[in-house]
C-alpha cells in the first residue's frame, strides 16, 4: 500500500473527511436560511416603498385627476431609478409609465404580486419585478412596482460566495485531514515500530511519547508503564532460574555428599541417624525457600486479594511481636514496639505478618551492632502518615548501602556480610510482594546508625476485623 493510500484509510482522516462533510452541511443550511431573510427583508422592504408610492399617487389623483396622476407619472419615469409605473385605462390600454409589456392578466388581478415584464427602451428584455396594482375611480389602473434585479443580484452574490466557501472549505478541509492523519499516522508508526523491536525480543524498547499530553501519549504512557512491570518480571523469571541453579545446587550438592559420606563412613545405627537427621535439616532449608517462591508468585500474580478484610495493623505488629520477644531475649536484644491508635488497612493479616516477621528475623540476625558488648537494639513501629500507614523495622546494624538497597529487594540476593549466616535471600522480596499486593510500597532506609525497612500502605475507613471485601 502506498504512503497516500495508508493516508486515505488512516481513522483521522476518514473522521476528519466526517466532520467536513457534516460542517459543509452545517454551512450550506445556515447561508440557506441566511439567503432567504435577506430575500423577505428586501420585499418587505420593496413592498414598503411601493405603498409608500401608490399612496402618494392615489392622493394626487385625487386632487387632480387623471390629468394630474398622469403629470405626475411622467416626471417619475424621466428619473433614473428601478421604480416601475403605469397607468392604463378601463379598457387596458397604457396612457404613461415606463412599462411596456405585461402579461395579461396581470391588470386585471388588484393587489401586490411578482410579475414579469418588458420595461421601455428594452424591447425583449424579460426583467422580474415585485408590482401593486390599484383600481382608481373611472376605472383606470395604477401599477407602481420596483425592479427585482438588485434582489436577484444579491442572491447571486450570496449563492457564488456560499459556493466558493464550500469549495475552500472542502479543499482547506481535505488539507487539513491529510495533514492530521499524516501526523496520527507518524506517531502510530512510531508505536508499531516499536512494538516490532519488542516482539523481536527487545523488551527495554518502550512506546515514544511526542509529549503533547493528549491521548496517545496517555496511552502510551500506560503501555510503557505495563512494559517495565513485563519487564521486570521476565528479569525477575530469569533471575530466578539462575539463583535457584546456583543457590540450591549448594545444598543439593552438600545434601548427596552427606548421603555419600552416610554410606561410605558410617558404621553404626547412630552414625546414620545423625546424617539423615543433618539431611533432614537440608531437606526443610529446602522446602522452606520453595514454599517462600511460591508464595512470592502467588502474590505477584494476585492470587491473594479475594482473602483482604480490614484490621488494625498495630494489634496485627503486637502479635508479631509478642512472638519474636523470647527469641529477641534469647538473642540478647531488646525488642520494643511503638504503635499509633486507628492503623486501620485492608488487607491479608496474615501475609502481612509474615512479611512483618521476616523484617524482624532479619533485624535478630544482621542487627547486632559492630561495638563489642553492645546491646542490640530493634524498633518496630506502626503510625498514621497522612492517608496511609506506615510499618518499620529498625535496628542499630551495619545497614546496607545505598547502592545495594533497591537489588537487596530482589530474590535470593545475599550480600556479602550475610552470606556466612543462614538464610536464603528471601525475605526482603517477600515483603516487597506483600507490600505491591496491599498497592504499598516498600522502603529501605537509613537509621544512623543501622538499618530501617518501612512498609508504606494506604489506610482503610471501617471496623477491624470486618468481613472480606468484595
Amino acid at each position: 500500500m502506498t504512503a497516500l493510500g495508508k493516508l486515505f484509510r488512516t481513522t483521522a482522516f476518514k473522521l476528519s473527511i466526517v466532520y467536513l462533510v457534516l460542517f459543509s452541511i452545517g454551512a450550506g443550511v445556515v447561508m440557506t436560511w441566511v439567503g432567504w431573510n435577506v430575500r423577505r427583508l428586501v420585499d418587505e422592504q420593496i413592498g414598503a416603498t411601493v405603498e409608500a408610492e401608490i399612496n402618494g399617487l392615489s392622493e394626487q389623483y385625487a386632487q387632480g385627476g387623471i390629468r394630474r396622476l398622469v403629470d405626475v407619472v411622467e416626471r417619475r419615469v424621466r428619473q433614473p431609478g428601478a421604480s416601475l409605473y403605469l397607468v392604463t385605462n378601463f379598457q387596458g390600454q397604457s396612457i404613461a409609465g415606463n412599462i411596456i409589456a405585461l402579461p395579461p392578466e396581470v391588470l386585471r388581478q388588484p393587489g401586490v404580486r411578482e410579475t414579469s415584464y418588458e420595461r421601455m427602451g428594452e424591447a425583449n428584455v424579460d426583467r422580474r419585478a415585485l408590482a401593486r396594482i390599484f383600481v382608481l375611480p373611472g376605472g383606470f389602473r395604477l401599477l407602481v412596482g420596483r425592479d427585482l434585479e438588485d434582489r436577484e443580484t444579491l442572491r447571486r452574490v450570496m449563492g457564488g460566495a456560499l459556493l466558493t466557501s464550500l469549495f475552500w472549505l472542502i479543499v482547506i478541509g481535505t488539507l487539513g485531514g491529510l495533514f492530521v492523519a499524516r501526523r496520527v499516522l507518524n506517531r502510530v508508526e512510531g508505536i508499531n515500530d516499536s512494538a516490532r523491536a519488542i516482539m523481536q525480543g527487545d523488551l527495554a524498547q518502550r512506546l515514544p511519547l511526542a509529549g503533547a499530553n493528549d491521548e496517545l501519549d496517555r496511552l502510551a504512557i500506560n503501555l510503557n508503564a505495563m512494559l517495565e512491570r513485563i519487564q521486570e518480571l521476565m528479569t525477575g523469571v530469569r533471575e530466578v532460574s539462575d539463583n535457584i541453579a546456583h543457590d540450591l545446587k549448594t545444598p543439593l550438592t552438600r545434601l548427596r555428599n552427606r548421603a555419600e559420606e552416610a554410606l561410605r563412613t558410617s558404621g553404626s545405627t547412630e552414625d546414620y541417624r545423625a546424617a539423615l537427621e543433618k539431611m533432614i535439616e537440608e531437606s526443610d532449608q529446602l522446602i522452606r525457600i520453595f514454599n517462600a517462591l511460591l508464595m512470592i508468585a502467588r502474590l505477584e500474580a494476585g492470587a491473594e486479594r479475594g482473602n483482604l478484610i480490614v484490621f488494625d495493623m498495630a494489634e496485627a505488629a503486637r502479635d508479631v511481636a509478642d512472638l519474636y520477644e523470647p527469641v529477641a531475649e534469647d538473642e540478647g536484644v531488646d525488642l520494643t514496639l511503638e504503635a499509633d491508635e486507628g492503623c486501620n488497612v485492608r488487607g491479608s493479616r496474615e501475609l502481612i505478618g509474615q512479611a512483618l516477621a521476616n523484617l524482624i528475623d532479619n533485624a535478630l540476625k544482621y542487627g547486632a551492632p559492630d561495638m563489642p558488648g553492645a546491646r542490640s537494639q530493634v524498633r518496630i513501629e506502626v503510625r498514621r502518615v497522612g492517608s496511609g500507614v506506615e510499618m518499620s523495622v529498625a535496628d542499630h546494624g551495619p545497614g546496607i548501602a545505598a547502592e545495594d538497597r533497591e537489588r537487596v529487594l530482589g530474590r535470593f540476593v545475599r550480600l556479602e556480610g550475610a552470606r556466612t549466616r543462614p538464610g536464603s535471600g528471601l525475605g526482603l522480596s517477600l515483603a516487597a510482594a506483600v507490600a505491591r499486593l496491599h498497592n504499598g510500597a516498600i522502603r529501605i532506609e537509613d537509621n544512623q546508625p543501622g538499618l530501617r525497612v518501612v512498609i508504606a500502605m494506604p489506610a482503610a475507613a471501617g471496623e477491624a476485623g470486618a468481613g472480606p471485601s468484595k
